[in-house]
C-alpha cells in the first residue's frame, strides 16, 4: 500500500511540476514582444551560426556569419533568402513551414500548452506533434527560448539553438523589408 501512495504523490507532483513550469513559460511568452538572438544551426550535417532579430507576430530578419553573406527575411507569410556576396535574392513560400510555429505567438503558445514535457540536462522540451513534430526548448532556470528541433517540408532535420541578446526593443519595419525580386 506504501508503495502505491508514494507512486500516486510522485506522478502528482510530476504532472504537477510540469503544468506548473508550462504556465510560467506562458507567462513570459504572453510579455514578450521581441527577441535579438545568437544562433547556431544545424541542418542535416551543415552547421550555420548568425543573428536574427525575432519581432510577433511573423518578422524575423537573421544574419549569417558565412562567406556568401547570406540574410533571410520573413515578413508574415513571405520568405527572402539573399547571398550579398553573389547579389541573389531567392523568394520560398513559408505557408507548409513548421518554423511558422516559432513566428507566431499564438502558435507557440499552442505547441507549450498541449505538448509532451521532458526535463533533461537543465532544459525544458516541449515535443508537439501535429503535422510534423516539433520540439522546443527553454532553459529550466530562465524559461528563456533555447532553441527548437524540427523536420522541415524537404525532410531536412533542423536544430536551432539560440542565446538570447535582449528582449522587447523595438525595431523598425525596414529591419523586415523583403528585397525587391532581381
Amino acid at each position: 500500500m506504501k508503495r502505491f501512495l508514494l507512486t500516486v504523490t510522485f506522478i502528482f507532483f510530476s504532472l504537477n511540476s510540469s503544468a506548473n513550469e508550462k504556465d510560467r513559460i506562458v507567462a513570459q511568452l504572453n510579455s514578450l514582444n521581441s527577441l535579438e538572438f545568437t544562433f547556431d544551426q544545424l541542418i542535416n550535417e551543415k552547421t550555420e551560426n548568425g543573428s536574427c532579430l525575432l519581432q510577433f507576430p511573423g518578422k524575423l530578419r537573421c544574419e549569417y556569419f558565412d562567406d556568401k553573406q547570406k540574410e533571410l527575411v520573413i515578413n508574415n507569410k513571405k520568405l527572402a533568402i539573399t547571398q550579398k556576396r553573389y547579389n541573389k535574392t531567392y523568394y520560398y513560400p513559408i505557408s507548409k513551414s513548421p518554423f511558422l510555429n516559432i513566428l507566431y505567438k499564438d502558435k507557440l503558445l499552442k505547441i507549450i500548452k498541449s505538448g509532451r514535457v521532458e526535463l533533461t540536462n537543465g532544459l525544458i522540451k516541449l515535443i508537439y506533434s501535429e503535422e510534423n513534430e516539433i520540439t522546443v526548448f527553454f532553459d529550466k532556470k530562465t524559461l528563456n527560448l533555447k532553441g527548437w528541433a524540427i523536420v522541415d517540408q524537404y525532410n531536412n532535420k533542423i536544430n536551432f539553438s539560440l542565446n538570447i541578446v535582449t528582449k522587447n526593443d523595438i525595431y523598425e519595419k525596414e529591419n523586415f523589408k523583403i528585397p525587391k525580386i532581381n
